[in-house]
Parts: structure tokens; sequence; C-alpha cells
């Protein structure tokens, strides 16, 4: 099972005062293994920002949070003639796959070297995982997200070759789609146009708590249970 990481300094501000119109719910704190379970918990997620030109630390929980339904996903035929072409493997590439994900030359990168550390930190205590397509031995996409419980918060995904993030997004469902899976939540962030083409939907920021706060005392899927 995860390691219990040591208890974070940090008090998070409580969901009451949260501004219903902001995603932008508090700034600071640290990427400790602590404070980011801590975080991820309590329905935050961290982002760098840039204000008055200082760039700093932020935590977000979106007015509309993007939700995967695990019955949901749409998966084209296609996709699923593509899926038989990749073998899944679970963390054993998990540092190249947030290098991946993290990489310069990505438009829309926001996953800096320490956001790399803090999450390969939280790997190795058993928290973060990543899910990934290989080819004839090689890395051809993946994802990375932490578990807690039902929660399964994917944070980012790429590809080498087409369709590769995608089956491994398939394969991620159909891990989360055990006897617990009406308990489960598939968290992505935010609905963004290629999501929402995967089935993504939104949901009310007070929704998706009410969810997480059920979720939480979900047993982990099996495959992110193991010893570490």
């Amino acid at each position: 099972m995860p390691i219990a990481p040591a208890p974070t300094p940090w008090a998070f501000p409580p969901h009451s005062t949260w501004d219903p119109d902001d995603d932008l719910v508090a700034l600071g704190a640290d990427l400790e293994p602590g404070t980011l379970v801590t975080a991820y918990a309590s329905g935050l997620f961290p982002m760098p920002v840039t204000l008055d030109a200082e760039e700093q630390l932020g935590w977000f929980s979106p007015v509309e949070r993007g939700v995967l339904p695990l019955d949901g996903m749409h998966v084209s035929r296609s996709l699923r003639r593509s899926a038989r072409d990749f073998e899944i493997r679970i963390d054993t590439a998990f540092d190249e796959v947030v290098a991946e994900c993290g990489s310069p030359q990505r438009s829309d990168g926001w996953i800096t070297p320490d956001f790399a550390r803090a999450y390969g930190r939280l790997h190795r205590l058993g928290w973060a995982h990543s899910v990934e397509a290989w080819r004839d031995g090689r890395l051809a996409g993946g994802l990375y997200g932490v578990s807690i419980g039902g929660l399964f918060a994917g944070e980012s995904m790429f590809h080498r070759e087409r369709d590769a993030s995608k089956v491994a997004l398939l394969a991620l469902v159909d891990l989360l789609r055990d006897q617990y899976a009406h308990q489960r939540v598939l968290d992505v962030q935010w609905q963004t146009p290629h999501l929402a083409s995967l089935g993504v939907v939104r949901r009310p920021r007070a929704e998706y708590l009410e969810l997480l706060e059920r979720c939480r005392r979900t047993p982990l899927p099996a495959v992110f249970a193991a010893d570490f």
C-alpha cells in the first residue's frame, strides 16, 4: 500500500471560503508529498501561475471540473483496433512518462523540473502512477496521475505514436472498472474540446467535492495497491 508521507505544515482554505467563480483557490505552500496528498484529497491540484510578473505555486479546483465517467468514454472502432497493437504496462517508466508530458516542445507545457521531481517522489511512495502504451519494446505514449482511494486524478498524457495516449486512457478506464467502479472518479481537471470528444463531462465543483468525499473511502484499484 502507499507509504504515508510526513504531514504537511500547510493548511489549505476550507471549502466554504472558496470563491465560487474562480478556479484558483490558493497560492503558496510547497510540493512535498504530504502537501500533495492533502491537496488532492481536498479537491485541489497544483500548477504554476504568474501574478504581477512573479511565478507562484497555485492550487486549483475548477468551478466546472472535468470528469470522465467510467461508462462514458467514447471509443471508436479504429481506437479499439489500435489498442490491439499496443502492450499496456503500469509504472514501468514513470519518470520517462512525466518527462515526455513536460517536454519543452509542448506549447501548453507547465511541468517544470520541480514538478517532475515532486511527482517522482510521490510515485516512489506509491501515490502516483503511470499507465503506458508500448509497441515493439518502445514507449509509444502514456499518462500519469495521483491515486487516492477511489480517485484517480489524471495530470497529463503524451503520445509518440498515433492513438497511443488514447489507448493508455482506455486501459486506465478498464483498470478502474472493477467491483468498486460506481465509487470511483476519474478526474481530468478541465474539459477541453479534445477530452470532450473522448467523453469527458463537466461537474460543478460542489458535486465533484461530494463525489470526492465518498470515493476517498474506496479501496485502491488492485493494480495500484501493490506493496512499495
